[in-house]
């Protein structure tokens, strides 16, 4: 090992061989590292007669030899060797080592971090000349060059002579740093001294000059600060100083606010609280306050305060922090929060109802087609059917607000509709509300949703009415209007020549232009927190969108309101398709597949005249389907274990011919359900007899179109 017995005259017998050839270590090992006594004397004698050490006492060095094969190990060698504390003080470097750096480089990089190191560069070529050298290492006073094959007292000599160079140059070093210290310090304690005279000198004008620069920093980070900050007076109303952040908030003049003379806390104990604290010495964090502007606005803001001393006298830092649009944000984000809570709520509520409302309209269907039924029995089960359709179009409402409804656009008669609604509505807005219908004759059947048209007049009309509150006028109009080619690029998004045209107009207090450009955002509204959410609008707007339809809205402060929605008119085939009475389907093997126990008892019963098989939930119907293949499976959507699209694929998979109807009471737009190609058709719950029949005739009709094709191929 290496050591430094004593740190005046330090010891240093490491050294490095960087070669690429093993060969050369193993000779320089030999030589460093001698078993002979013979060789160790001549070189006793050898370093007497390079040192003049005449004791005749054999002194020769022991060296530790460590190899590396290439520059770029070497380097890391150093700075290991380094880091450990037993530096190299000669490193024998190779010229030629391909295929990494070259001698040159590997000295070149190593005196970057270690100048120190004392260098032999060992080459059998004349590769570089002494000049070449010279310049690439640029430190010739720690290098010497030995040509190979080498002497071994040669070897020897330059590893003795070099060791001792490192040791002198680091006693050399440490001196000079001594000397430098010494030198240091004197020049330190004559510069404390000079500086001390010069401070006290001008030690006045200094602080002066510092008070002067502090002040203005000072005075521009605190008018400059985007936050509303003030100076406040602990003795007397006023601030002694405000920026202009903060007289942009309260917007009054500023010297109305420097004397005090706004008046903008909303809750007078604000200051109060504020006082208590502040005279505790308790500085105020986060208080949370409302502010009004000299305009009358409130303004939501977090105050921060704490005492100040300017000059010898007591002052208060006001800061203020804007959160108007941060807890406006936060209300609307728990308003949204509440709203899906309640939307799922009434999703799962109004899935569940819907089929109840299957098995009271089924039984019911079923019973109306008794011809022996009795008068007043019949007029009852009319009423359980309207009062069933009417439950029917409260959960499509329902489903409509957690957005889960599942659009059927069908061809209507719109005036048909609107008078329905109407007559529900006025037992809604009030006695002091009149309705006027204005419903254009012979108008031609819309294409639309019929629940979505229901709910888009009943939220205008609950809009007008709160409108309205001492009383007014709410007219319905209907009209078939026709655009021609000219006026058509006057309104985008129009596409269609004709169509039918509704308004629903109230006299209530109008609305003015900056309110009239927000009505359709959600959340939005100038009602209060207990009269409306701000989405009636919004949710009209998204359901007219939904239809293919567009909206419009007129308005001025007192001069009432109006809304315009244009709808799309029902194509021919569309209408025949709604009046052309179902062909009865000649016998069926369907499959029914539904958790629910009373769907599975009151849909056979609703398809009397068909071979009927139930099954509890997918697994089972997959079972059934494999004994006996059906013509018709209509399967619940949403069941425990399989669903009905993994049942509808599975049956796909075994019978192409059969048709797959999946039954649901959910919106299926923008799901699987809508473009998956192993389902033929949707059937929406409640089921309907009508509907039922209708869909029945068509999967009829798409079982026997398969049969036949299959058959001609």
């Amino acid at each position: 090992m290496t050591t430094i017995q004593d740190p005046s005259n330090p010891v240093n017998n490491h050294i490095l061989i960087i070669d690429d050839n093993p060969a050369i270590h193993a000779d320089f090992r030999k030589v460093l590292c001698p078993v002979d006594s013979q060789l160790a004397d001549e070189l006793d004698a050898d370093e007497a007669s390079l040192f003049g050490d005449s004791s005749g006492a054999s002194r020769a060095l022991k060296f530790q030899i460590d190899s590396a094969y290439q520059g770029q190990e070497g380097l890391e060698k150093v700075r290991a060797a380094t880091l450990a504390g037993q530096p190299y003080a000669v490193a024998f470097v190779d010229v030629r080592m391909p295929p990494g750096w070259d001698g040159i480089e590997t000295i070149t990089h190593i005196w970057k971090e270690f100048p120190d190191l004392q260098v032999v560069i060992c080459t059998a070529y004349s590769d570089y000349s002494w000049d070449e050298i010279a310049k690439a290492v640029g430190n010739t006073d720690h290098v010497l060059v030995l040509k190979k094959p080498f002497d071994n007292v040669e070897v020897m000599q330059m590893a003795t002579a070099l060791s001792k160079k490192w040791q002198l140059t680091q006693i050399a070093n440490r001196q000079m740093a001594d000397l430098d210290a010494l030198v240091n310090q004197r020049t330190a304690e004559l510069r404390e001294a000079n500086a001390r005279l010069t401070g006290e000198v001008a030690e006045r004008a200094a602080a002066q000059d510092a008070l002067l620069i502090s002040e203005e920093r000072f005075s521009k980070a605190f008018h400059g600060c985007p936050v509303p900050m003030a100076i406040q007076r602990t003795t007397g109303p006023g601030f002694l100083d405000a920026n202009e952040r903060f007289l942009e908030l309260l917007g009054g003049p500023r010297e109305a606010v420097l004397m005090g003379n706004v008046d903008f806390w909303v809750d007078d104990t604000t200051a109060g609280r504020i006082n208590g604290e502040l005279a505790a010495h308790h500085a105020v964090r986060d208080l949370a306050a409302s502010i009004r502007t000299a305009s009358g606005e409130t303004r939501e803001v977090l105050v921060a305060a704490e005492n100040l001393e300017l000059g010898n006298s007591p002052y208060r830092l006001l800061i203020l922090q804007d959160i108007t649009e941060r807890a406006r944000l936060e209300t609307e984000l728990r308003q949204a929060q509440k709203m899906e809570a309640v939307g799922r709520l009434a999703a799962g509520v109004a899935h569940d109802f819907n089929n109840i409302l299957t098995v009271i309209l089924g039984n019911t269907s079923l019973q109306l087609r008794n011809p022996r039924l009795d008068e007043k029995l019949s007029a009852s089960l009319h009423q359980v059917v309207r009062a069933a359709e009417r439950a029917t179009a409260l959960t499509r409402q329902l489903l409509a607000y957690s957005r889960k409804q599942m659009i059927q656009r069908r061809a209507l008669a719109l005036n048909g509709m609107i008078e329905q609604t109407v007559a529900m509505l006025r037992r809604l807005l009030g006695e002091h509300i009149a309705i006027d219908l204005q419903l254009g004759p012979d108008l031609p059947p819309v294409f639309a949703d019929a629940s979505n048209v229901d709910q888009v007049v009943m939220n205008l009309a609950i809009n007008a009415r709160d409108a309205m509150r001492d009383g007014g006028r709410l007219t319905i109009v209907t009209s078939l209007k026709e655009i021609d080619e000219g006026t058509r690029g006057l309104h985008p998004g129009v596409t269609a020549r004709r169509f039918v045209c509704m308004s629903v107009k109230d006299t209530g207090h109008g609305m003015d232009a900056s309110t009239l450009g927000r009505i359709f955002e959600p959340f939005f509204t100038t009602k209060g927190p207990e009269l409306g959410t701000g989405l009636g609008l919004s949710t009209v707007w998204g359901l007219v969108q939904s239809q293919g339809g567009r909206i419009d809205v007129r308005s001025s402060p007192g001069k009432g309101t109006t809304f315009t929605i244009r709808v799309s008119l029902a194509r021919a085939s569309s209408v025949a398709a709604e009046r052309r009475p179902s062909e009865a389907p000649a016998a069926l093997r369907i499959l029914v597949i539904d958790d629910e126990p009373a769907t599975r008892d009151v849909l056979p019963q609703m398809l009397a005249g068909h071979t009927v098989e139930t099954a509890v939930g997918g697994a089972e119907g997959l079972e059934r389907f494999r004994e006996r293949p059906h013509d018709v499976v209509i399967s619940d959507w949403s069941m425990p274990g399989l669903s009905g699209l993994e049942v509808a694929a599975e049956v796909k998979r075994r019978s192409a011919a059969t048709v797959v109807v999946l039954m649901t009471g959910w919106e299926v737009r923008g799901t699987p359900a809508a473009t998956d190609p192993h389902v033929d058709l949707l059937l929406a719950k409640p089921i309907m007899m009508r509907e039922l029949e209708r869909i029945v005739a068509e999967a009829a009709r798409l079982h026997r179109q398969r049969l036949r094709a299959a058959t001609a191929s």
